[in-house]
């Protein structure tokens, strides 16, 4: 595999890195996490849930895309 290729993918994988540290720090915790800075706004939406969903589904993305990289980097270095 081409060194192209490889830096490719390791730049992918460090999107991927930062964009895991980024979405699982705007989940809920004890609080209200991402819905509680909307204070009623994410309310008329059934609560928070479409917004809670829509960063579960890109946060597992990023979960993934850093996945599949880490494998293929193991396997060519």
């Amino acid at each position: 595999m081409g060194s192209i290729w490889l830096n490719i993918i390791f730049g992918v994988h460090i999107i991927a890195c930062l964009g895991i540290i980024l979405f699982i720090l705007l989940h809920a915790g004890r609080g209200g996490g991402i819905s509680g800075l909307f204070s009623g706004a994410a309310e008329t939406f059934d609560g928070s849930g479409i917004v809670e969903k829509n960063l579960d589904r890109i946060t597992v993305g990023f979960v993934v895309v850093f996945t599949v990289t880490t494998i293929i980097l193991f396997i060519f270095l």
